[in-house]
């Protein structure tokens, strides 16, 4: 009887991909959970016995180095005098063991022990967990200030509870930054970008900008074009946003934000409320993405009652901790003493 020779389908060949896939993913998260497990372990039981010392400030650090000395010729730098002093500050920020989380690994958390604000720490921690970030994704937006440009725009409890899944966003200002960080087109320094190369980037990097956005957003279209009578009109770039259920559209500007660009940024949000929306859908979003804005300006050219349309500035590069805190001072009116 012959054998009927047959060529494996591509979707079964993409199924056994996938679960060889999911098993080395599985099986990654398992040896890292591990080791940070152990990490946890030693620190407990580095703080038990420092305890014991008289001056324990002292005695810790004289602990530690002589334990460095013992066991880092044997087992390596990963149990050199400042991953010991980890290890002990990990136990001591998180002393309840069911408290450290499977899904985030030693180098995610020796990222979250290094921040002194625990509201802050716990803001990332959740936030890594619920969007999957990788370690490097974690430090970006460390970097990038997500937490302070969050507070910006919020309240802290809001921002809390959102991140803890204890309520959902119920203002646009809560799902939109204001600056974005757009860092990672990695652009030239130039003074004058035009709005296709910087909507260009944008589609090249989606997902660094998603993850940048926020969470909640699914892309649905680049350049949606529209005709008004025999007008064409194009949108730059359009999402939804499951969280606020609700259509986000955004008008990319290489210039100071002017009234002109705020009127047809409603225009277009009235087009996707009258012939996309759907009726138990919330109303779309606008967002004017620009290099700066006069503040005053856009709240005198928006009714007294929008809630829908607003402008945020993107920077093409990390602000310096300097900046950030001016900008800070500047949002709630405070001055240098």
């Amino acid at each position: 009887m012959d054998t009927v020779s047959r060529i494996p389908s591509g979707s079964f060949v993409q199924d056994i991909k996938t679960i060889i896939g999911q098993a080395r993913t599985q099986a990654v998260r398992s040896v890292e959970f591990y080791r940070v497990e152990m990490y946890w372990k030693v620190g407990e039981r580095i703080f038990n016995e420092e305890q014991q010392g008289k001056d324990r400030a002292d005695y810790g650090s004289y602990l530690i180095r002589e334990l460095a000395k013992e066991i880092e010729p044997e087992y390596g730098s990963g149990f050199s005098v400042r991953q010991l002093e980890r290890s002990r500050q990990f136990y001591r920020t998180y002393p309840i063991a069911s408290a450290v989380r499977t899904q985030l690994n030693w180098s995610q958390y020796k990222m979250l022990i290094a921040i002194e604000d625990s509201y802050k720490r716990e803001y990332f921690e959740l936030e890594s967990v619920k969007n999957g970030w990788t370690g490097r994704e974690l430090e970006r937006q460390i970097n990038s200030n997500l937490y302070e440009r969050m507070l910006l725009s919020t309240d802290k409890e809001a921002v809390m509870k959102v991140a803890r899944n204890e309520r959902l966003p119920e203002q646009p200002q809560e799902i939109v930054k204001d600056p974005m960080i757009l860092e990672f087109l990695g652009l030239e320094r130039k003074p004058h970008y035009y709005e296709k190369e910087l909507e260009s980037a944008l589609i090249d990097h989606l997902e660094q900008f998603m993850l940048e956005l926020g969470n909640g957003y699914t892309f649905v279209a680049r350049q949606k074009r529209f005709l008004v009578e025999d007008d064409e009109f194009f949108i730059d770039l359009v999402f939804y946003n499951r969280l606020m259920r609700c259509f986000v559209i955004m008008d990319i500007k290489t210039h100071k934000v002017t009234h002109e660009d705020l009127g047809r940024l409603q225009m277009y949000v009235n087009y996707i409320d009258r012939t996309e929306k759907l009726p138990d859908e919330n109303p779309t979003i606008g967002i004017l993405l620009c290099t700066s804005k006069n503040n005053e300006m856009v709240r005198l050219s928006l009714p007294l009652d929008n809630h829908t349309i607003m402008a945020s500035q993107y920077q093409l590069y990390l602000p310096t901790e300097s900046q950030l805190l001016e900008e800070i001072k500047k949002e709630i009116g405070l001055k240098d003493t």
